[in-house]
């Protein structure tokens, strides 16, 4: 490799920001949901997304340039990509480009601090630990809540096929925002009933979908803090994408939380993404370091390999049954009491 070509491509590295705010715009301006019906030439869109014609012109050359749309003639037309920017997408990830572009572009700006310190970014800047800062924010907890929706549908599915849930008959999705994980498990296996506990900003937003989807008959929405407490008498804990959020000490005691309703058969299942031992470059791998830095300028959080999941659920006298690879770079991992 040239001194020009590294320089090339450290270039590329460095002015990686754009990407992410191409699409977040994009996600914001709804032009998924707007070409959603067919081809338009730029005078139509801009009308449609009430944006300067020259400017959108620009937004639309470099949405050409990363193949989410595609022109013919003067019209432009979704490209498959580009479908998972309608909102009405099967795995849509709207909501997930627009809280990564507005929401998490501060603390990622701030990472320095948090190299030095090993504290959130948002934490230093504004004092809120945990998800303080969607709490009281009614707008910014219905984004984070769709795009949670939006990534756990990526592996419910395989959550659903690869545990078996015959000897179970209450689940209980701990920290499951708007329930996706547990719509995709009761809708899978009919004999199940739920039991959704998370925070009050999730509650709302849940119980539509559950009923949406004809299961709300057969769950229950519990609003509290899993820190406090956690429903008793189910015979299987989830835990999608949450111990990411904290640091060793909270985990366990979470993870001790839910040992203390584990009765003889009970399951806790762990899912997460799972950090490699060793690091080789590949796309898989850096989509999960990328989360990892996420979780430290967000939540002061990380991934952790599965080695590390193992030593969690050990502390808190919990023995691992099984772990197994569902896709995205998540494992389900299944433990019981120890």
């Amino acid at each position: 490799m040239t001194s020009d070509s590294r320089a090339a491509e450290l270039l590329e590295l460095i002015g990686g920001k754009w990407t992410t705010q191409v699409v977040g715009v994009t996600a914001e301006l709804r032009l998924g949901d707007i070409l959603a019906d067919g081809s338009k030439d730029l005078p139509a869109l801009a009308q449609a997304t009430s944006c300067d014609p020259q400017a959108l012109g620009r937004l639309l050359r470099a949405l050409l340039s990363l193949g989410i749309v595609c022109k013919h003639g003067e019209g432009y037309e979704l490209t498959p990509l580009g479908t998972l920017l309608r909102a009405d997408a099967k795995q849509s990830l709207r909501s997930w480009a627009i809280w990564t572009a507005r929401h998490q572009w501060g603390p990622w700006g701030d990472m320095l601090a948090s190299v030095r310190t090993g504290s959130s970014a948002r934490k230093l800047s504004t004092g809120s630990a945990g998800y303080g800062h969607v709490e009281g924010d009614a707008e910014a907890a219905a984004i984070f809540n769709r795009a949670m929706v939006e990534l756990t549908s990526l592996i419910a599915d395989a959550v659903a096929r690869e545990h078996d849930f015959s000897a179970a008959s209450r689940v209980a999705d701990i920290g499951g925002g708007h329930g996706q994980l547990l719509r995709a498990i009761l809708g899978a296996h009919p004999h199940l009933r739920g039991v959704l506990f998370d925070l009050p900003h999730a509650m709302q937003g849940a119980r539509p979908r559950f009923a949406e989807a004809g299961l709300e008959s057969r769950c229950e929405l519990v609003a509290g803090s899993f820190f406090e407490w956690i429903p008793e008498g189910c015979d299987v804990y989830l835990l999608k994408s949450v111990l990411h959020n904290w640091d060793d000490e909270r985990c366990v005691a979470l993870l001790s939380q839910c040992r203390r309703e584990l009765g003889k058969n009970a399951r806790v299942l762990i899912v997460e993404r799972s950090m490699p031992e060793e690091i080789s470059g590949s796309p898989l791998e850096k989509a999960v370091i990328r989360s990892d830095l996420n979780m430290l300028v967000g939540m002061s959080g990380r991934e952790r390999t599965q080695t590390e999941i193992h030593s969690l659920l050990a502390a808190a006298d919990i023995v691992t049954r099984r772990c197994l690879p569902i896709g995205h770079g998540f494992a389900l991992i299944e433990g019981a009491a120890g």
